[in-house]
């Protein structure tokens, strides 16, 4: 195995093991997330929460493993892109903190969305998995 292959399985090991902490966290305060969700103005907030939670576990096991990555990439994709718009609209924030706090989640999501495409795009094989 090349070096380049190492590290990018150890970038995988991290950037999933990211999503995965980031669904151990929505099951484990469904509630707390539920209300904050349901201030946003989400619908069926405890459901969209749940939802969320499987995307980032599926996702984040697909990066770690090596496991369907354009699927696990996609489901990522799918979780963020209107989270980012609807929990973190620092537009809409009239409170100086507070707009500065949902403009850093909204920019690190849009980041991740852009690493999540560089990933898709790379031309280094996914055949390197920890299954292997």
């Amino acid at each position: 195995m090349h070096y380049m292959d190492i590290l990018f399985l150890i970038g995988r090991f991290i950037f999933g093991g990211y999503f995965l902490m980031n669904a151990w966290n929505h099951f484990k305060n469904l509630e707390g997330l539920t209300g904050y969700a349901a201030s946003k103005g989400v619908p069926n907030p405890r459901a969209a929460v749940f939802v969320g939670g499987v995307l980032l576990l599926l996702g984040g096991l697909g990066v770690v493993f090596g496991i369907a990555p354009e699927a696990s990439i996609a489901l990522l994709i799918i979780f963020l892109v209107p989270v980012s718009w609807k929990m973190h609209a620092f537009w809409k924030e009239t409170d100086p903190n507070s707009q500065m706090m949902e403009r850093v989640q909204f920019m690190k999501n849009m980041a991740l969305v852009g690493a999540l495409l560089m990933l898709y795009a790379v031309s280094v094989p996914w055949v390197y998995n920890v299954l292997e």
